[in-house]
């Protein structure tokens, strides 16, 4: 019997010894010392140093418009409700539970009792009211945001941790906006200017990390926020190095002064191919729901006419420049919705390239060289206009190149007009240009209303200032259908107006081209993307104490 239980002891110390020795493994360090890395279990420690290609305006999450500081208040801010990464479904964050009615008028949030701010003041309702008004206030610069709440009859707060949200008629995205709402502290404010307060340069939130500091084109800061009501992530410290110019980032990404950074289409097939590189670096692709594109003001007097526009689509060989300058890292899209989503109408086909017919389309609507200089002319009027590009992308810089060439072979005058980000997007916001090259990021579920609604062409995300009545009716019918089947019929008739309109030229959903450390464990592509406060470094591999 002695015996017996001693070769167990031994086997039971053979496992174990063998199961450490899986999560144990010799390893290389940054610097090329040979060491011992535990895999066994994450650990606390290290920081993640993220490129970020342009400085945002803001870091007030009621008031961002741009992706970049939406990126970072999402590690600032916490909500009622967010999406679980692997399933998409609604999980609690700051809210506990919550109640719908039957009718999808009501919808009842109980608060957590243990979230605190960063500077120590418990958050309660009186914050979600305080944020609502604030999203509803017409003197805040909120509308982008506020179309998603003009629904809402009233909100309520019930007690301290109970906030009552009450719509005066469906929504089919009224949990996700109502529960994703972005909360702000009420007692910071005071009576200062919400527009300029300090606060959007310095937040204060109740997210996992807390804003350290912002150094004016060169960083902005993050560390994890000890006092987190929920599961802490295991990174110390966020840094976003502000680096415009992509091809400097990715030298510095090299050279290990990034651990995060997005690629461009040749650095991802060309650039990234060294055993070096790959002995460093992981390289990730995958997509999201985003789609890019080139926006005419409709304003205009050149894009006025839905014939005009189509004739521009025409001459931008997209398939050549998905070919040539994208190496086919992502695929031609025809609408506004995701194109891998129900929304999207698969039968609609891109317009092709097709100069001939861009030439009597543009003749048609009236764009005739009369006076024989080269440039087609209207009632007296060139065809002479200026296309707005950020001068940090380089996608933007070869299309705008490509795009001018081609217009002036067939009678078109366009100047290039760079602009740093942040006047770039003040230009667009005031509705400043002829033309302009952007791109969306959307939701799992998409309501064209903030984009498309003629209502939002003079304050809000309709810039290109689109206005067709059949396309408000259907937009506002959608809200109140939640029926997905019935309600993605009419998208497809949505979508085929824009097809027919052409108030922008859509371009490409892109493949997501990431590059990410190696020594980050936990590296996982969800449908959303990434979720870096997953991620942790074993203590050998540790670069930043």
């Amino acid at each position: 019997m002695k015996k017996l239980v001693l070769v167990l002891i031994v086997i039971a110390a053979l496992i174990t010894f063998f199961n450490l020795r899986k999560s144990e493994k010799i390893g290389s360090t940054s610097e090329g010392k040979t060491v011992k890395i535990d895999y066994s279990h994450p650990v606390p420690g290290d920081w993640l140093i993220r490129h970020l290609p342009a400085e945002p305006s803001t870091l007030n999450p009621i008031l961002v418009t741009d992706v970049y500081g939406s990126q970072i208040d999402g590690e600032i801010f916490d909500s009622l409700i967010r999406r679980d990464p692997k399933t998409l479904e609604f999980i609690p964050q700051l809210a506990s539970s919550w109640e719908i009615s039957p009718d999808h008028l009501v919808y009842t949030f109980h608060l957590r009792k243990d979230v605190y701010w960063h500077d120590g003041k418990q958050f309660t309702a009186r914050d979600v009211k305080f944020s609502y008004d604030k999203i509803m206030d017409p003197k805040v610069d909120a509308a982008p945001l506020r179309n998603y709440y003009r629904d809402i009859k009233k909100v309520e707060m019930l007690d301290p941790f109970t906030v009552k949200f009450t719509y005066s008629q469906p929504y089919f995205r009224a949990l996700e906006f109502c529960g994703g709402i972005p909360i702000v502290p009420e007692h910071v404010f005071g009576e200062k200017d919400f527009n300029q307060h300090p606060f959007n340069r310095a937040p204060i939130g109740t997210g996992p990390y807390k804003f350290a500091k912002w150094d004016t084109g060169k960083e902005i800061v993050l560390v994890r926020n000890e006092n987190y009501y929920g599961k802490k992530p295991y990174i110390d410290k966020v840094v976003y190095k502000i680096i415009t110019d992509n091809t400097v980032a990715f030298q510095v990404l090299k050279q290990g002064g990034l651990d995060l950074m997005g690629l461009r289409p040749i650095q991802w097939v060309k650039q990234t191919r060294s055993k070096r590189f790959k002995k460093h670096f992981r390289k990730l692709k995958y997509f999201l729901p985003s789609y890019n594109y080139i926006g005419w003001n409709n304003r205009r007097i050149y894009f006025r006419d839905k014939r005009v526009r189509r004739a521009l689509t025409m001459l931008v060989d997209r398939q050549g420049i998905l070919k040539d300058i994208l190496y086919n890292l992502g695929v031609v899209v025809t609408g506004p919705f995701y194109i891998n989503s129900p929304a999207y109408d698969k039968t609609i086909k891109p317009y092709p390239y097709n100069p001939q017919q861009a030439e009597k389309l543009l003749a048609e609507a009236g764009w005739i060289d009369h006076d024989g200089d080269g440039i087609r002319d209207k009632d007296g009027t060139k065809f002479s206009f200026e296309f707005l590009i950020s001068a940090g992308s380089k996608f933007a810089e070869q299309l705008s190149t490509i795009l001018k060439e081609s217009l002036k072979r067939h009678g078109i005058s366009m100047t290039i007009r760079r602009l740093e980000w942040a006047v770039f997007i003040q230009q667009i916001d005031d509705r400043q240009f002829d033309a302009c090259t952007l791109g969306w990021s959307m939701g799992w579920e998409s309501d064209p209303y903030q984009i498309w609604h003629s209502s939002q062409a003079k304050k809000g995300s309709n810039f290109v200032g689109f206005v067709n009545k059949e396309a408000d009716e259907i937009i506002e019918k959608a809200r109140r259908e939640f029926d997905a089947k019935k309600r993605n019929e009419m998208y497809h008739r949505f979508h085929r107006i824009i097809h027919e309109e052409q108030p922008y030229t859509f371009l490409f959903t892109m493949n997501a081209l990431v590059a990410v450390d190696k020594r980050f464990q936990n590296v996982n592509v969800y449908p959303m993307g990434l979720e870096p406060r997953e991620w942790w470094v074993p203590v050998a591999l540790q670069r930043y104490k």
